[in-house]
């Protein structure tokens, strides 16, 4: 069964930090090859791209969160992390991993970042 699953979501106060971690089970050796990303969804709001990484390591960052966080892969242990530093409440959201490539376009179930002011 090819999934992902989120891990490290929680309850945290403005400026404090957060790591994600995204393991992906059951696309083996394929797991390198795809675009690893990090997307969230606050209430009333339209799901984002806030970090991805590409099977070359080449990493992409929504404005609002450069220089903040950091995405990187572990492609032995097929799970993808991201490091949120000096988080505000704004960042506040569901965060959801996502894997692609052709023919593929998974989704974990999402973990929930709150910030508090």
């Amino acid at each position: 069964q090819v999934q992902l699953v989120e891990s490290g979501g929680g309850l945290v106060q403005s400026g404090g930090s957060l790591r994600l971690s995204c393991a992906a089970s059951g696309l083996g050796i394929i797991f390198r090859l795809g675009v690893m990303g990090w997307y969230r969804q606050a209430p009333g709001k339209q799901r984002e791209l806030v970090a991805a990484i590409t099977s070359g390591g080449i990493e992409n960052y929504a404005d609002s969160v450069k220089g903040r966080f950091t995405i990187s892969r572990d492609n032995a242990e097929n799970t993808v992390y991201l490091r949120m530093n000096s988080l505000k409440p704004e960042d506040t959201a569901v965060y959801f991993c996502n894997y692609r490539r052709t023919g593929l376009d998974l989704w974990g179930q999402g973990t929930q970042v709150t910030v508090s002011s």
